[in-house]
């Protein structure tokens, strides 16, 4: 029989001394877990003490608690007499939720943020639109798109169009796919469904962030099911919607390769890892709505246990933000490629996200991955960081032939069709979106595919308007990128000291590809 716990002894329990919460009646102890924790461990001291059911349940996928915490940390459950119903503190907007936008009225990616912006949760909101320090790496990625303008073509027949494309061995009807982006469920009780069925009804990849508020077998099983009702001619059954793996590599090796071999026996078809996060960027808003929340609840106590730093002679104490590997390197690559292709002659292609200079991009090759995916995390992580078109052009300027030595895909302020096209031309084999998607899971099934349709319409006819009929005649003779080539470097250095001139180092890695 569980043993029953006093509310008021629980609440006891609020410090990184000793923190317990409650979730859905039960009383965990997360002492321990507070640096492993992968949303850092302000969260979990807020609600330290207190029931975190409303804030846990919408963002974590069932079994989370058994898999993290060891059975004796499963304290009991909380005796229901001694329970009030306080209403939880809250930080709203001054916004007029009753004005639900219709999505017919929404005209473009925008249209869709706007609309989604009136009916989700201000915490969600806070989440999704939230990036690093000054905001510089998000600037970077929604204006260097207008520094690369189209050069169209006139007097061609595009009467008919192919906008088809293999990604990653994988025929789809459009040349993009769904970011990793995580907590759907925060806008919509189905969250990551939604983008699985988006994906297979338009036969498009989506790729799951490892913290989906779904399952993973779950997506996987929505999308196989949905894939049966939908036939797309000239499509194999192999081909259309596709599920890939992203890939946060853990402190814990072990929980790593338990990640990967989760993924490998679902039937996911490709590995993406994120190596752009050794810490977590320091994301303002966020932290500021947050510690607005620490403050409502009349709990000031709770903002000094924040920030109180970790043990600094526990070797073993991650570093600040550090809520992943902050070890990860090249050479982890050849264990998390056996990993991924044991017990799988068909493995997917394995790929490398958060790719943001030139160098890497040609190290990513040396180490055989099969794709590099340029991101700088939604201007999420480092501030000030390049857009990944500009990464692109920068590629093409030091390294042009690893273009047709591995598959590029980027993301990173998309908003256009006219953009997905102008990456093309440069030579992106895809083109990936996060928040648009994550907006659209608000108006569930119908805001993605929205969102789908919209960016589907918006190529169609920007490749009419270009003068071609398909997407493989695009080439750079189509854009002129002057504007943005000024801010490519003119060389390149070898490791921390400018005096090191990479001429040599980039000649001797060009004669290794």
């Amino acid at each position: 029989m569980s043993k029953m716990l006093n509310v008021n002894e629980v609440a006891q329990h609020a410090s990184r001394e000793s923190c317990w919460v409650i979730v859905s009646g039960k009383v965990y102890d997360v002492t321990d877990y507070l640096q492993k924790h992968p949303g850092g461990p302000q969260i979990l001291l807020q609600y330290g003490g207190k029931d975190a059911t409303a804030m846990y349940e919408p963002i974590h996928p069932p079994g989370t608690i058994e898999r993290n915490l060891p059975k004796d940390k499963h304290l009991g459950s909380v005796d229901p007499a001694t329970v009030s119903s306080p209403s939880s503190p809250q930080v709203t907007r001054d916004l007029d939720k009753a004005a639900k936008v219709p999505l017919a009225h929404c005209m473009n990616l925008d249209d869709v943020e706007k609309a989604a912006t009136r009916i989700i949760p201000h915490s969600a909101y806070v989440y999704f639109s939230s990036a690093a320090d000054s905001l510089g790496s998000l600037t970077n990625n929604r204006q260097d798109w207008k520094k690369v303008t189209l050069r169209p073509r006139v007097m061609r027949n595009v009467r008919r169009v192919d906008m088809t494309r293999v990604m990653l061995g994988t025929k789809f009807r459009l040349p993009f796919f769904i970011a990793p982006a995580a907590r759907a469920r925060l806008v919509h009780e189905d969250g990551e469904l939604c983008l699985a069925r988006g994906a297979a009804r338009r036969g498009i990849p989506y790729c799951p962030s490892t913290y989906s508020t779904v399952p993973h077998d779950e997506l996987m099983q929505c999308l196989t099911e949905e894939k049966k009702k939908v036939r797309f001619r000239n499509f194999s059954p192999e081909d259309g919607g596709t599920l890939w793996f992203q890939l946060y590599v853990a402190h814990e090796k072990s929980r790593t390769l338990e990640l990967i071999a989760m993924a490998r026996d679902l039937g996911y078809k490709a590995l993406l890892i994120t190596v752009d996060t050794p810490v977590v960027g320091k994301r303002e808003e966020d932290e500021r709505y947050r510690a607005e929340l620490a403050t409502a609840s009349g709990d000031n106590s709770v903002l000094t246990e924040w920030y109180k730093p970790a043990n600094e002679d526990d070797e073993n104490s991650p570093p600040l933000r550090g809520h992943h590997s902050s070890t990860l390197n090249w050479d982890d690559l050849p264990w998390i490629r056996e990993a991924w292709c044991k017990g799988r002659a068909d493995a997917g292609p394995i790929g490398i996200k958060g790719i943001q200079t030139a160098e890497d991009a040609a190290l990513a090759v040396e180490y055989g991955v099969d794709a590099i995916y340029l991101s700088n995390h939604g201007g999420r992580q480092c501030d000030d960081a390049p857009s990944s078109i500009r990464t692109l052009l920068e590629i093409r300027k030091f390294y042009p032939e690893l273009m047709k030595k591995t598959e590029v895909y980027l993301d990173g302020g998309v908003k256009r069709g006219a953009d997905v096209i102008k990456a093309l031309c440069l030579g992106a084999r895809g083109v990936a979106l996060g928040r648009p998607f994550m907006y659209s899971v608000a108006m569930g099934d119908e805001g993605v595919a929205k969102v789908i349709q919209l960016l589907s319409e918006e190529i169609e006819t920007t490749m009419r308007c270009m003068g071609v009929t398909s997407l493989d005649q695009l080439n750079s003779s189509y854009v002129n990128t002057k504007l943005l080539e000024v801010e490519i470097p003119d060389r390149l250095v070898t490791g921390h000291d400018d005096s090191e001139y990479s001429e040599t180092w980039v000649r001797s890695l060009k004669a290794r590809l």
